[in-house]
């Protein structure tokens, strides 16, 4: 099975603090790779360099074949421009956990802003904008703004933007984590629909029970590194590494 991401030798620091400490990790196209972990073990800054919303200082991130955030000419490695990394990130979906919708523009609007600065037709943008969210259930939404709109729609929406551009790749950074939990479960279910689509998913998440079901690999990370890594019944069933055993007894 071919890697939809490589991620090699992956190192990040912030002022006197490093959060990724050197990490590998390799995510087979079309699967569903659930990360796991205590806060500040480096799980969205992780995610944030897959899109190249934060630029390592060592290591480097391989998105479908192509390196992100650089490019390999002559043997030398040069930074993308802007440009390129927007259009790079076009392949990427990004749903993040506090939605960040943009508070005055509609929800078709939402949507379509994307599509439309690099280029989309409006005409275009807006019919794939009204398909994506009657594919999350709120068709009827449309004019809406995001102030009317629960967490719960708020983040379907988010999910819905992700799709846009039609990426192969969509990283999730903990979804529910800013919902009250009786709207947890019908975000959960749009990522559920995704998953098995041939799309590949990286889905950071707290849910251990949704991690379990449409996980085919858990990776768990602590400290900037990633500590152990599997199929869910070996990582959440039968964890090898004492610091995962506590994690888990903790949360399960």
């Amino acid at each position: 099975m071919s890697a939809a991401v490589e991620i090699r030798g992956a190192i990040k620091s912030y002022a006197d603090r490093t959060v990724l400490k050197g990490i590998d990790l390799t995510v087979a196209t079309g699967t569903v790779t659930v990360i796991l972990g205590p806060s500040g073990s480096g799980k969205s800054t992780l995610l944030r360099a897959i899109n190249h919303l934060e630029k390592l200082d060592e290591g480097y991130v391989v998105v479908g074949g192509d390196l992100i955030g650089v490019r390999v000419r002559g043997g030398r490695m040069r930074e993308l421009k802007e440009k390129e990394i927007l259009r790079q990130r076009s392949r990427i979906g990004f749903v993040f956990q506090n939605f960040n919708l943009f508070p005055h523009l509609t929800i078709l609007e939402n949507i379509t802003e994307a599509p439309i600065s690099l280029g989309v037709k409006p005409a275009t943008a807006r019919e794939l904008a009204r398909a994506l969210l009657a594919s999350v259930g709120l068709a009827e939404k449309e004019t809406a703004y995001p102030r009317q709109l629960s967490g719960g729609q708020q983040q379907r929406v988010a999910i819905a933007r992700s799709l846009a551009f039609d990426p192969e790749l969509i990283l999730f950074d903990e979804p529910t984590s800013a919902l009250d939990p009786e709207l947890v479960g019908e975000v959960l279910s749009v990522i559920r629909g995704l998953a098995g689509t041939g799309r590949t998913l990286i889905v950071v998440t707290h849910e251990i029970g949704f991690a379990r079901e449409i996980g085919d690999r858990i990776v768990f990370m602590d400290d900037g590194v990633v500590v152990e890594q599997g199929t869910p019944e070996a990582v959440l069933d039968n964890p090898r590494h004492r610091r995962t055993q506590d994690f888990l007894s903790k949360v399960l």
